[in-house]
């Protein structure tokens, strides 16, 4: 007969397995993908290199593994925002925001989710995400458009065009810390998002005499 974990073990794998994925995610956003190594992850972990390999099967597993859980967290909360209260252009200018803000507030991950240099199977991940952010971003505009909001437009372009453009506004940032930068930076994105979309901005304020 074979041999079966109980309950007990399979916890127990499963919390080791967490705790290193959570570990992985640290180094990966402290030295990116490059430099995050078996060795240093395990390091991190407190455990054994050969250990690693208990629970993925190579250092690239682990590292879509660190990619689909970092991602689908951003995915998920943009998703919360875009579906959330408000009419859509608020909630574009508001998922705008909310993402640019979180990506500048850990920079290390969010320029390793982005931009950094990666083996090709997380090069696959960052290709099918950005996918599922245009997909938000194009349902937004199509209830801008449906609303009356937007101007009649191709909303899977603009999408495509928003989430490109984001990210590479983001790069020299995440790179280039500026914390004194960073209010000008949001409001600058936002509006930039907004004209991409079509939407009236609000006129400048006077500038007085």
């Amino acid at each position: 007969m074979a041999y079966r974990k109980t309950p007990a073990e399979m916890r127990r794998l499963e919390a080791a397995r967490e705790r290193l994925v959570a570990c992985a995610t640290v180094v990966v956003a402290e030295v990116g993908w490059s430099q995050a190594s078996v060795t240093a992850v395990a390091d991190s972990a407190g455990i054994a290199a050969g250990s690693v390999y208990q629970h993925f099967p190579s250092k690239a597993a682990l590292a879509v593994e660190v990619f689909r859980r970092a991602a689908g967290r951003e995915v998920d909360v943009l998703g919360e925002v875009l579906h959330g209260p408000g009419d859509p252009v608020e909630r574009l200018s508001q998922g705008v925001q909310v993402f640019a803000r979180r990506a500048l507030e850990n920079r290390g991950l969010a320029y390793a989710l982005l931009a950094a240099p990666a083996e090709p199977a997380v090069g696959a991940e960052r290709l099918d995400f950005r996918r599922r952010y245009r997909a938000l971003f194009a349902e937004v505009v199509h209830e801008g458009m449906a609303a009356g909001l937007l101007p009649a437009q191709n909303g899977e372009i603009t999408a495509a065009a928003l989430t490109g453009a984001i990210g590479e506004v983001l790069v020299d940032p995440l790179g280039t810390p500026d914390e004194n930068a960073t209010g000008e930076l949001l409001a600058e994105l936002t509006a930039t998002a907004l004209r991409c979309a079509g939407a009236a901005l609000a006129p400048a304020p006077a500038l007085a005499d």
